[in-house]
């Protein structure tokens, strides 16, 4: 019985959700749209390029249920740290890329 209960717990460990991103440097006007992907094991990547045509992907980990952080790293060699806020279908974060204010949002 314990076997079978395990069963749709082991089919859905490699279950993820892919959400688009938006996003903006502040102080730039550069924007950036792109996806998300979360891993039902809290972790996950992001890939995003900019409307300069620069290419970044990140990876991130959720710290609480509902709160995450993550690095980014662009083939244009700018990087830097972000966190964000999640409902589970959406939400809002802020960082730096190469200390420049970025913000974006995910889901629909």
């Amino acid at each position: 019985m314990k076997r079978v209960a395990l069963v749709p717990f082991l089919i859905c460990a490699g279950c993820s959700m892919t959400l688009p991103v938006e996003g903006q440097v502040q102080s730039t006007g550069e924007s950036f749209s792109g996806s998300a992907t979360g891993h039902m094991d809290g972790a996950g990547t992001l890939t995003i390029t900019s409307n300069k045509g620069a290419t970044c992907t990140g990876k991130f980990v959720y710290v609480t249920r509902r709160e995450g952080q993550g690095t980014f790293s662009c083939a244009d060699g700018r990087s830097g740290p972000f966190s964000f806020v999640s409902t589970g279908s959406r939400g809002t974060g802020k960082g730096t890329l190469d200390g420049q204010p970025f913000i974006f949002t995910f889901g629909k």
